[in-house]
């Protein structure tokens, strides 16, 4: 798994944990906790499919040169 996927998927959990304390707590600022979640969630989908796309592209290119 790339790097940067690791990092964001990680923020993202904590992200929730944080969310799910602050909602524990009464207070509406969970939702910028969500939102913050949602974005590193996308951000991390993102960096794994770009990984695999360049992994396929790798492989393609050294079967057509080989």
């Amino acid at each position: 798994m790339p790097r940067l996927a690791l990092y964001t998927l990680a923020v993202c959990v904590l992200a929730i944990a944080a969310a799910v304390v602050s909602f524990a707590r009464g207070s509406w600022l969970g939702v910028v906790w969500i939102l913050i979640a949602g974005i590193s969630s996308n951000m991390s989908w993102y960096y794994l499919r770009k990984a695999r796309a360049d992994r396929a592209a790798d492989r393609e290119a050294r079967g057509a040169a080989g």
